[in-house]
């Protein structure tokens, strides 16, 4: 199992060919020194697509490893990702990274129905990892950045994507909360109705080896005393390791409280692409952004999982 992000590195260190990294539009020095970590790392080689405006930009990375950074121009930050796109989706890469162009012009790319990176009838989703200073475990939680308000489709999508991640990590049969402020289910709260199906369908065997409870709040989830006081006996209860948040407002606060108020490393991908992508934030610390380029070449197999799921 792999606790936290030291063992996702060396876990990296023990591959056998370097993960192929695209990064689109690595034009500021952020992006910079998570792509100089990573080399001296030995954890990936480098595909830095830059935009003609920008010809100098990486030219000290691409010396100072000439064998591992190769350097692409292109004409438009729109035509950057659509290269950065191609390169994946051709197999020339294993992941792709955002630089500094903003996400929609990315996202266009991705999302193109002939030329991009999620399959016909996909649903694309993030998956965020938390490496939690209290906790004893790496946490893992959707979705943050994406589907602002999931029906059971997504909900759906969210476990299958996030159960692979939780099983690459070396989480056999990972530990599922349904998050909802109340243990009860309610009408007026429809997603509490669709956890009600997500569990039956588990119980049918649809989602592989797991436990998966709730509805119930992060405390309990994460807290066993909490559930002792309710009186709630689970196997998740206290020692979850995957979060399905109700929607965006929810888990994107999450994520931002637990990185401020709980000194918090994290990661994060898109997950439902044939390849993962990583969008970091422009508030996101240089070592989020690099754990997250860790977590997404460890997940890089899910370009194979991504057909199956």
């Amino acid at each position: 199992m792999s606790l936290n992000f030291t063992h996702l590195i060396g876990r990296l260190h023990d591959q056998k060919e370097l993960k192929r990294i695209v990064v689109v539009c690595p034009n500021d020095v952020h992006t910079h020194r998570v792509i100089l970590r990573s080399l001296k790392e030995g954890i990936a080689s480098f595909i830095l697509v830059v935009e003609e405006a920008f010809p100098d930009v990486v030219e000290p990375i691409r010396m100072e490893y000439p064998d591992l950074v190769k350097v692409c121009k292109s004409e438009s930050v729109v035509e950057a990702a659509r290269m950065s796109v191609a390169l994946v989706r051709n197999k020339e890469a294993d992941v792709l990274m955002k630089g500094t162009l903003n996400t929609d012009v990315l996202l266009r790319a991705v999302l193109d129905k002939e030329k991009g990176l999620l399959p016909r009838g996909r649903v694309l989703s993030h998956v965020a990892v938390a490496q939690i200073p209290s906790y004893k475990k790496l946490l893992l939680f959707s979705d943050a950045a994406v589907v602002p308000r999931p029906h059971l489709k997504h909900f759906e999508a969210m476990l299958k994507y996030d159960l692979a991640v939780c099983r690459n990590l070396g989480i056999d049969e990972p530990r599922v909360a349904l998050v909802h402020c109340t243990e009860k289910i309610n009408g007026e709260f429809p997603h509490t109705l669709g956890y009600v199906i997500l569990k039956e369908r588990a119980l049918n065997g649809c989602y592989g080896a797991l436990h998966i409870d709730g509805p119930m709040d992060v405390k309990t989830a994460c807290d066993a005393h909490s559930g002792e006081v309710k009186g709630l006996d689970s196997p998740v209860v206290g020692n979850a390791d995957l979060l399905i948040f109700p929607n965006i407002e929810s888990s994107n606060a999450f994520y931002k409280t637990i990185s401020l108020f709980g000194n918090a490393c994290m990661a994060g991908m898109l997950t439902g692409t044939m390849a993962p992508v990583v969008l970091p934030s422009r508030a996101d610390s240089d070592d989020s952004k690099y754990y997250s380029l860790v977590l997404a070449c460890t997940m890089s197999e899910m370009r194979i999982l991504s057909y199956i799921l």
